[in-house]
């Protein structure tokens, strides 16, 4: 009996291990297969991997994306609690910079830099309240854009002849400003800090170009403010919220209206999907 239960278990695992031989020899047969089905499509994803990169980067140094620098030179207007409520009516000087990354004929990413001061004058008002109250005030602010421009149409620099179209142009503004306020007797005054007012801006406009690199333009732009404090009708500090007056319900608005002349340079495009 010892020796037959030896035997068995001899056969038991000769014959296990042979399975299990099997069994191993399918899978890992299994599992190369899939590797080659894995590898091949991995494969073929990173050719098209490759190819988005190539659209996406080469152009750059190849077929430079056309850009653009320019200035810009107008006016500004405010619109809120103190002054008049114009819309159009720019009463001091704008100047600034701004810079444009044609992705396409029909968007382009643009960043600019402008600078002015804000003007309220209650006596320039239809309002007889404010007439009455006779409070003005003037800042200077520092505006930061980032956003992208529309065209209506496609404005390729590449093709022959005049060309002109009109566009649209939103993202997103920070502009710098010191914080003021109005004492009791209505004395405008300084609160001897400065903030950040975030802004939507919203611009329209028309463009030609008069040169091969020289683009010529014209644009309106409203400023939608996220703050209540640019004309000093909100003080920044908690400590004087007592002189808050005006509509606290609606933020401040800002107008910058007037033309940028720009100039471009860089290679005809390879326009990308972006």
């Amino acid at each position: 009996m010892g020796r037959r239960s030896q035997k068995l278990k001899q056969f038991y695992t000769i014959f296990t291990f042979k399975n299990c031989l099997s069994v191993r020899l399918f899978v890992s047969n299994y599992c190369a297969q899939i590797r080659i089905v894995i590898f091949a499509n991995f494969e073929n994803s990173m050719r098209y991997f490759f190819l988005l990169l190539l659209c996406t980067f080469i152009p750059r140094n190849v077929d430079a994306q056309i850009y653009e620098v320019g200035i810009f030179a107008g006016g500004s207007n405010f619109i809120g609690d103190v002054g008049a409520t114009d819309y159009i009516a720019p009463n001091q000087a704008a100047f600034g910079i701004l810079a444009k990354w044609n992705r396409s004929a029909r968007h382009s990413f643009r960043a600019s830099v402008i600078f002015s001061d804000l003007e309220g004058i209650d006596g320039k008002s239809d309002d007889p309240r404010r007439i009455e109250r006779d409070y003005q005030f003037n800042t200077s602010v520092i505006e930061i854009s980032l956003g992208m421009e529309f065209t209506f149409l496609e404005f390729d620099l590449h093709t022959i002849g005049a060309k002109g179209t009109p566009y649209l142009y939103s993202g997103i503004t920070l502009a710098n400003h010191d914080n003021y306020y109005f004492t009791t007797t209505g004395e405008y005054t300084s609160e001897n800090t400065n903030s950040w007012a975030m802004g939507i801006p919203m611009v329209l406009g028309y463009k030609t170009n008069i040169t091969n690199q020289l683009i010529l333009a014209g644009e309106i732009g409203a400023r939608y403010t996220f703050s209540d404090e640019l004309d000093g009708s909100v003080p920044d500090s908690k400590d004087r919220e007592a002189l808050s007056f005006g509509n606290t319900n609606n933020n401040d608005w800002y107008m910058f209206t007037g033309i940028t002349l720009t100039y471009t340079f860089g290679r005809r495009p390879c326009y990308c999907n972006f």
